[in-house]
């Protein structure tokens, strides 16, 4: 950091005598940028013009963090930094941009900035419209799959930066391209664990496009009609028992009481069954311990990828058994399909927890939101 404001020190008395001692006044000046909810990263624009990006946690239980300098392209010229303090240093505004998860999609929609999108790993994966369209059009490239992304075409597109998401740092793609000195940026969106943490990340997108003060005002939208819909679901009389998930060979895996997940059902005010347990993540469980605690549950939702009661009785009869399988009472996002069959929840959802908090609601306590139809949730066929 000293380095940086050596140089600039320098640059300004050299191009501008007069203004160095308006200039040094202000070096050691830094706006943080104020986060609510992630925990994930932050972010620190200086008076330099620059913008240091911190991901302290880019996947669970991470041993490193990341952190990247973002440049105004009208000031590289004239700064010299230390690259080794850097994982990555980047001109902005971002002109062309490769993202590897459908979650980074909607936010670059939301800023305005989706037709900076050149490549994607499995676009088969992305449902919006819009950039179905550019796909069509062959303005957003194919890229393969993430863990080995088509590197030889990636180099040809000549980003400005890679969005990178990956569950460690063993993305041997993402090296290839580092060493042709394309700027890989980790995001971490996929590991908070809340719902309004999750939407919170928008503020990360935003520096690399200047679009600051429109990501505050997306956001702060969200949140508020977020606690908004929360309120309204807290004035409902009835608070229903809810289960969740479902069996992969013999194992049940349901949220746990501290994840993301849970904070959803809690907002909406219901009796998740294990909302006192502490685990982040997901639960591994059998299902005589599932069924021990809530065969009388009054809804299931999100029994994993299956659509219909058919398909969950033909996977195993041990379904039948709970009370909300009889009654009829299991929702579902997985029939909720983009027009290539991709899931529109993975997409949208993370950037959009206020419309997911109202469909649970309206599913729980239909008489607090009597007209709205979900956008997201759908009864099991």
């Amino acid at each position: 950091m000293n380095r940086i404001l050596l140089s600039l020190t320098i640059f300004l008395f050299l191009s501008c005598k007069n203004k160095k001692e308006e200039a040094s006044t202000n070096l050691d000046k830094t706006v943080t940028s104020t986060l609510k909810y992630a925990t994930g990263f932050t972010v620190k624009k200086e008076s330099t013009g620059i913008t240091i990006i911190k991901i302290t946690a880019p996947w669970p239980n991470a041993t490193k963090g990341f952190s990247y300098a973002l440049v105004p392209e009208e000031k590289m010229a004239a700064l010299t930094l230390n690259k080794d303090s850097y994982d990555a240093i980047i001109t902005t505004p971002v002109k062309k941009i490769i993202v590897t998860s459908t979650t980074h999609i909607p936010v670059l929609e939301a800023l305005g900035v989706e037709t900076s999108l050149v490549g994607f790993p499995n676009t088969n994966y992305i449902s919006s419209m819009a950039t179905r369209k550019r796909i069509a059009n062959k303005q957003v490239k194919e890229l393969g799959n993430n863990e080995s992304l088509n590197t030889e075409i990636a180099l040809e597109l000549q980003p400005n930066v890679v969005i990178g998401f990956g569950i460690d740092n063993q993305n041997k793609a993402y090296k290839t391209l580092e060493d042709a000195n394309i700027p890989v940026a980790y995001n971490g969106d996929w590991a908070e664990q809340t719902p309004l943490g999750k939407a919170e990340w928008i503020k990360f997108f935003a520096p690399f496009f200047h679009k600051e003060t429109k990501a505050d005002s997306i956001f702060n939208s969200i949140e508020k009609e977020y606690h908004k819909v929360k309120e309204l679901a807290a004035k409902a009389n009835t608070k229903h028992t809810v289960l969740s998930g479902a069996m992969f060979k013999d194992v049940w895996y349901l949220p746990g009481g501290k994840s993301w997940a849970a904070q959803y059902l809690n907002d909406a005010n219901t009796n998740y069954l294990w909302k006192d347990d502490k685990e982040t993540g997901s639960l591994s469980l059998s299902w005589e311990n599932v069924l021990n605690i809530a065969q009388n549950a009054d809804y299931w939702l999100s029994p994993s990828q299956y659509t219909t009661y058919e398909q969950m009785k033909e996977s195993s009869p041990h379904y039948t058994q709970f009370k909300a399988f009889k009654n009829k009472n299991i929702y579902t996002f997985a029939n909720t399909k983009g027009p290539t069959g991709g899931l529109l929840f993975y997409e949208l959802a993370p950037s959009r927890p206020d419309i997911v908090l109202r469909d649970l609601i309206s599913i729980f306590h239909p008489e607090v939101l009597p007209n709205y139809k979900p956008y997201f949730y759908k009864p099991l066929e």
